[in-house]
């Protein structure tokens, strides 16, 4: 089994949406012999695309998987998404990787979502080498592409491949390696012979360029090239095998998928180049109660451990988990123990996934990408292992939700259903975020993108049979008030036997923002029996809930009760309850009440040329820049914006910036509402009250 583990290879296909990652994996294999047939994107017949909202948006929306053999290796493809909207199971399944191919567009350069696939790569410690593909297209530019992603990375890319021809004459690829040229036909096979004549002296001075660079890899083999001795094409190759395992630098290779050019090359680096599975350094894990850090070696002498990256929601075939061995190995059936949840599960078979379809798998090996149906506890982020050595894998942190849409059904009788069924959709898509607000009683459905929750949308409809309607959230504005006040809350009923009395004097004052509700007791004397006084504060509370502008809850004040009467006979928990909120709803009529709206802190992180749009739309949002980050070739304005503002912002930047820029957002604080606004705004706001009672 270790020879096994020894020849797989784990390999994220990463870059930003339309570089042609999918149409790569396409070709990979159809050249490896598994189809028959190449598809194309545009015609929605590709293996690894096949969920008709990928089929309709011609894109990724989810990782696909497949295996191929090359060489007598076992290649295993993940085809991420490149898109904004679903980028938080590209970061997921990488962590299952042990290598990362960035696919880069000729035409487009490096993209700030392939920048972010670059980062999840580094953070896990995944060997890489870029792929510039679609050098056969209009205005695609090889050497641009390689300057914009050498501005944009480290370590360092370093060329191993040269373009022959550009645009529609593009036609091979150097080989700086054997210095070899290979021309291809149509039907994508390569003729191997010399280096055209124009490009001899440019491929030679390239090859004395990138034997220098992948020298560095090896100390030896540095001190003997800085002599001046010539470098054998086998220490070449062991250089930039052992470079590009340890992250020295970064090979550079190109083609076109679409075109067949460069695709075997890119195979045989892959076999040659990247790490297998028992290559990679220790995991790094926590013990089962999470206080120590344990390192459990890529071994079959360790005991079984592994993790779920992956769960797909299926409501006929049930819960699929998929899982990256680490250590140990697993036969086709069995038991492992779920260290998250606490409990042992039970599978009855492996399954190896291939596009939309799974096959039996005899056993799992470190390295083995296998899917498990029908877990009952297991989901995204759950380490299993052997029950005798428990341990934990930490699982990545999810990216922050950007956008948020109030979600109800569309049919009556589906209410109930809706929220189920979003909670199974949630299973499998670790970005998706749900949450019932008892305020303004919607479930909020929270995303990437518009993009990102309209396919939650159509997925609901298509595997669980719910129509759902899209809304803009309603703002959580609060009520607070700006001026001290003393008053009485007196409330007295006389009915037939006893009657109902309770007075209270109180005093309200403001605290600073963020402070919430404060009760303090001060009356001296007995004039109110110790036993009342939590019911005033309990009243003060639950009036406090609908504040007197707009019906939201009332924060920030100070309620210090300090005098009042009682009567022997009575009073009441009940009759002081109902005098503290008598108080309140006085108090905030005369405290100068104002409305707070929710703001948040806000990054847009974008290329120079779109800075000034984007400052300008801060602006007429009523946001405040608080400065502004250089991170590369990109510019991160930090500014405060009004929630109510922001609630559709995901599409506009993208609109802006032509899909380039990208932001974060979190709450911040809540702020009083500018007077110009605030009067117009409760009065809408009361008017939907009112239509809705």
């Amino acid at each position: 089994m270790k020879e096994i583990a020894e020849k797989i290879r784990n390999i994220a296909l990463v870059g930003h949406t339309g570089a042609g990652k999918t149409s790569l994996a396409e070709v990979m294999l159809f050249d490896a012999g598994v189809t028959t047939r190449i598809g194309r994107v545009e015609d929605g017949n590709t293996v690894m695309d096949f969920e008709p909202e990928e089929l309709k948006r011609q894109a990724s929306i989810s990782s696909g998987f497949h295996q191929y053999n090359w060489k007598k290796h076992t290649i295993s493809i993940i085809d991420t998404p490149g898109d904004q909207n679903f980028f938080s199971d590209t970061k997921n399944c990488m962590q299952a990787a042990d290598a990362a191919v960035v696919v880069i567009d000729a035409v487009d350069g490096f993209k700030v979502q392939t920048e972010q696939a670059w980062t999840f790569a580094t953070d896990f410690k995944l060997a890489c080498a870029i792929f510039i593909n679609k050098l056969d297209r209009e205005r695609a530019d090889f050497q641009r592409a390689f300057k914009d992603a050498a501005d944009s990375v480290q370590p360092k890319p370093i060329l191993i491949h040269l373009p022959i021809g550009s645009e529609a004459g593009f036609k091979g690829v150097i080989d700086l390696i054997s210095m070899k040229a290979y021309i291809y036909d149509d039907n994508g096979k390569a003729t191997v012979g010399e280096i055209p004549a124009d490009m001899k002296e440019t491929a030679a001075i390239e090859r004395e360029a990138m034997i220098e660079n992948v020298a560095e890899a090896d100390d030896a083999l540095i001190e003997k090239y800085l002599e001046g001795a010539t470098l054998t094409d086998d220490e070449i190759k062991d250089a930039l095998r052992k470079g590009t395992q340890s992250r020295t630098f970064v090979p550079v290779l190109c083609g076109t998928a679409t075109k067949y050019i460069g695709i075997g090359l890119l195979a045989d680096f892959i076999v040659n180049c990247f790490p297998s599975p028992l290559d990679r350094e220790s995991w790094r894990a926590m013990d089962a109660a999470g206080k120590n850090e344990i390192l459990r070696k890529p071994s079959l002498e360790e005991p079984f451990a592994g993790f779920v990256f992956k769960t797909v929601a299926d409501p006929y075939a049930g819960r699929l988990s998929i899982i990256r061995v680490v250590s140990g190995a697993l036969d086709s059936d069995g038991t492992f123990f779920n260290v998250n949840k606490d409990t042992k599960e039970r599978f009855n078979q492996l399954l190896t996934i291939a596009g939309k379809e799974q096959k039996p798998a005899p056993h799992a090996v470190p390295g083995s990408i296998v899917a498990v149906a029908k877990l009952k506890e297991t989901t995204t982020g759950d380490t299993l292992c052997d029950d005798s050595s428990k341990i934990r894998f930490i699982p990545p942190e999810p990216l922050p939700t950007l956008i948020s849409f109030a979600i109800e059904a569309k049919s009556k009788g589906d209410e109930d259903k809706i929220f189920s069924s979003l909670n199974k959709l949630a299973e499998e898509d670790s970005a998706l975020r749900l949450d019932r607000n008892a305020e303004t009683k919607e479930i909020l459905v929270s995303g990437l993108g518009q993009v990102h929750i309209e396919a939650v949308v159509e997925k609901l409809k298509r595997k669980f049979n719910v129509e759902a309607v899209l809304k803009t959230p309603k703002v959580p504005y609060r009520e607070t008030i700006k001026k001290k006040v003393r008053v009485q809350g007196r409330h007295k009923k006389q009915t037939g036997g006893h009657g109902q009395f309770g007075d209270c004097w109180v005093q309200f004052e403001p605290l600073p923002r963020g402070q919430g509700f404060e009760f303090v007791d001060g009356v001296v004397g007995g004039v109110i029996p110790k036993t009342y006084i939590p019911a005033v504060e309990k009243g003060i509370i639950e009036s406090a809930k609908r504040g007197v502008l707009a019906g939201f809850p009332c924060v920030d004040f100070r309620a210090t009760v300090d005098d009042g009467s009682y009567h022997a006979v009575d009073s009441s928990e009940m009759a002081f309850k109902i005098a503290g909120s008598l108080a309140y709803r006085k108090a905030a009529q005369e405290a100068q009440p104002v409305l707070l709206e929710p703001i948040m802190k806000v990054a847009v992180k974008t290329p120079d040329e779109f800075m000034g749009d984007i400052m300008g739309d801060l602006n007429s949002r009523r946001g405040r820049v608080l400065g502004m980050d250089n991170e590369g070739k990109y510019q991160v304005i930090k500014a405060i914006v009004p929630m109510a503002e922001f609630l559709t912002y995901a599409p506009d930047l993208n609109s802006m910036t032509g899909g380039r820029g990208i932001f974060f957002i979190e709450f911040s604080h809540y702020e009083e509402v500018p007077v110009q606004l605030a009067e117009k705004l409760i009065e809408t706001l009361n008017a939907q009250r009112e239509q809705e009672k």
